[in-house]
């Protein structure tokens, strides 16, 4: 099963998550660094060091994914680490992103950073986080300076990742950093990340000509329980309003949903919209990054009430199972969304290329015996996504490019370090490296171009 010519094979990483060294440097605290230490807040009472150490390890990092065949990274700048406190440029944190550049460039990888990847310095945070407009401001001085830096040799930016999850979850159902829960917030935040995002759009094509500038949502399909139920019917509505509509229409057709608007209503979100806003966050996209990972099964029918939930408006929503197998993070897996997503976004929205900018699994790790990491799960969960993938293409969807999540195993935000995502495995305490089974295979993939035979156990 071939891909189209020039089909890029990445993966990806974010800053917090892999960093470590997170006093660094002139580095602050981010809000996850804040977040961390509130007590229950993070499995175990993890916190973001040591991570994975790339911060110190980069060089060797870079060589591992050459090794693998990889032909771009996609990892994201710590916005701590390069205007500490939101404030001043660093001028070392700069440096350390100039660095990873030349390193990837040298080893014939595309580097594609990401601005946005939920490390909100904790000093705005404190000036009121994305629930105050100020902050979108605060993000185009970011990405004025991040632009400025590395502008000359990268071609590809994603403003912010998945804002569904900075606004709701972090705002909303309080279990992500900054750990808040005011719908109020949340809704306010999800249009002060699209102005952000817009904001630094500009920014960058003004500092970078050429540059191919997007965004990247966790889009997911919305499937309701009884198709037949008037309740259920709504649900979907209501969550898929949410998740996917309230950032698609947005950025791609320069308007909010109206249904989405009238449902969050009563939680003010029309009045934080400006003259002049949507005409700033629908800027021309280079590309769309789609995150995928499940997709949701939804009923309407009233469940137990749950303090912070994270659907706004829709808090009486249920998600029962299908009986579908899980991944150690309990989600379902269901390659078929994946072709449902991309199919969508190409058939309901202007013409734009489109990147899985995000899919993989978490699953239990060990070494064996022989020093091997044998993870016959998670390779067969990425070889059903990539023909789901491949699906979308047959069906003539603009789909250029891959990025497995993760390219090793990394604090995972709420869950610590107890859930493992790598296709490289990671001693967290002598910080060695083991390329996994699927990564060997994911070599071969991205080495042929085409989905390479898979093992039968």
């Amino acid at each position: 099963m071939e891909f189209p010519k020039g089909f890029l094979w990445g993966a990806a990483t974010a800053a917090f998550q892999v960093e470590g060294a997170t006093a660094v440097d002139g580095r602050t605290k981010s809000i996850w660094d804040e977040f961390c230490e509130v007590p229950g807040a993070v499995v175990g009472g993890h916190t973001g060091e040591p991570a994975a150490d790339h911060y110190r390890r980069v060089d060797e990092d870079v060589r591992l994914m050459a090794g693998l065949g990889l032909q771009a990274y996609r990892f994201s700048v710590a916005w701590p680490r390069v205007r500490p406190d939101g404030g001043r440029v660093n001028q070392a944190g700069l440096d350390f992103y100039s660095r990873l550049v030349d390193r990837l460039l040298e080893a014939g990888i595309q580097p594609w950073p990401t601005l946005y990847h939920w490390d909100l310095p904790q000093a705005l945070e404190e000036r009121g986080g994305w629930a105050g407009r100020a902050t979108s401001y605060r993000f185009a001085d970011f990405a004025e300076s991040v632009a400025g830096a590395l502008g000359d040799r990268v071609e590809n930016w994603t403003t912010v990742n998945e804002p569904w999850c900075s606004a709701f979850l972090g705002y909303a159902a309080g279990v992500h950093a900054p750990g808040r829960r005011e719908p109020e917030a949340a809704v306010a935040a999800v249009h002060h990340l699209l102005l952000g995002h817009g904001l630094a759009t500009e920014v960058i094509r003004g500092t970078s000509a050429g540059a191919k500038v997007g965004i990247t949502l966790n889009l997911y399909p919305i499937i309701a329980a009884d198709p037949e139920s008037p309740a259920d019917v709504d649900a979907v509505r209501r969550l898929d309003g949410l998740q996917n509509r309230i950032f698609l229409e947005p950025l791609l057709l320069g308007r909010y949903p109206e249904d989405v608007v009238a449902d969050l209503e009563p939680h003010g979100f029309a009045g934080h919209l400006q003259d002049g806003d949507l005409e700033i966050v629908s800027a021309p996209l280079g590309q769309l990054g789609v995150n995928y990972y499940a997709e949701h099964f939804v009923s309407g029918a009233a469940g137990p009430a749950v303090p912070g939930s994270p659907w706004v408006g829709a808090e009486h929503v249920t998600f029962p199972s299908r009986g579908l197998p899980r991944t150690d993070m309990g989600w379902e897996v269901e390659p078929a969304g994946l072709t449902k997503v991309l199919v969508r976004v190409n058939r309901d929205y202007p013409s734009i290329p489109l990147y899985v900018t995000e899919n993989g699994a978490a699953y239990r790790d060990v070494v064996a015996a022989d020093g091997e990491v044998y993870d016959p799960e998670r390779l067969r969960y990425l070889e059903s996504h990539l023909r789901a993938a491949h699906a979308a293409i047959e069906a003539g969807v603009d789909l250029r490019g891959y990025f497995a999540w993760s390219l090793m195993d990394n604090f995972e935000w709420a869950e610590g370090y107890a859930k493992r995502f790598g296709i490289v495995h990671v001693d967290y305490d002598t910080q060695v490296r083991t390329p996994k089974m699927s990564a060997m295979w994911y070599s071969q993939v991205a080495r042929g171009n085409a989905l390479a035979a898979v093992a039968a156990s």
